[in-house]
């Protein structure tokens, strides 16, 4: 079955928390799909220090944990450092592992410790073999179940490539890989002290995706993304979600 994992970049209002989940909750009973729901309580590798980062790990967590008990929904959000994992795990599904952090043993071994499924973003600077190694480290570190994520590999300045044949590669190493197919097309720094993007390559990067073996797909998504406080640029519109689904059902 399809995983589908989607929300806010980043945690910006109990508001926009609500928006969202209840478009996901309608989604998925139109569709017959379980969206998970993702947003960030911190996003601490933003490119300038004036960029918004969230509401913090305790509010964060609180915040996400009342859509929870409200929509329903899963969750899934990420972490930056070894002593957040604990707090994250008593609130989500799935603890999330930035590409940038992928190698970080600490990290991935306190994620793991969990007991929750992890999510695994394959760094920029990676191939899709070099993941075999970040993932044993949370399998043997106790993870309940550990997936792999592409997002696309640095090649040059201020942008990404995505070469599909890291799909299967992973496949033969994690039963779920996951196309982030709203990082993927992030324009990294191209945007003066921010990242850019072009959105309009998301849903064509969903199903070339698709057709290499995923089984998982991210979308952030925000009701405006040209005001969103993160990401904006690369993330999908909320009311184009549902098609984008569809074509990939």
């Amino acid at each position: 079955m399809m995983k589908f994992i989607a929300g806010p970049c980043v945690i910006e209002s109990a508001d926009l928390l609500d928006t969202v989940a209840e478009r996901l909750v309608a989604i998925n009973r139109r569709l017959g799909v379980d969206i998970i729901f993702k947003a960030s309580f911190d996003k601490a590798n933003r490119t300038s220090l004036a960029s918004y980062r969230g509401v913090g790990l305790e509010r964060g967590l609180q915040m996400l944990d009342d859509v929870r008990r409200k929509w329903g929904l899963k969750l899934l959000t990420d972490i930056h450092e070894s002593y957040q994992a604990a707090a994250a795990g008593e609130v989500v599904d799935v603890i999330q592992i930035p590409a940038f952090l992928c190698r970080q043993t600490d990290l991935l071994a306190a994620a793991a410790r969990t007991g929750r499924t992890v999510n695994i973003k394959k760094a920029q600077f990676l191939s899709g073999e070099d993941m075999r190694y970040p993932y044993e480290k949370c399998v043997k570190s106790g993870a309940g179940e550990v997936w792999l994520t592409e997002r696309g590999n640095m090649y040059g300045y201020n942008n990404l490539v995505v070469d599909f044949r890291n799909i299967p590669d992973m496949r033969r190493i994690a039963r779920t890989v996951v196309m982030d197919c709203t990082h993927s097309v992030q324009r990294p720094g191209a945007a003066g002290g921010k990242t850019g993007g072009n959105r309009e390559y998301v849903p064509a990067m969903a199903l070339a995706a698709k057709a290499f073996g995923a089984n998982g797909f991210f979308f952030e998504v925000h009701p405006d993304p040209d005001r969103a406080l993160s990401d904006g640029p690369n993330m999908l519109r909320l009311d184009e979600l549902e098609g984008v689904i569809a074509s990939l059902l």
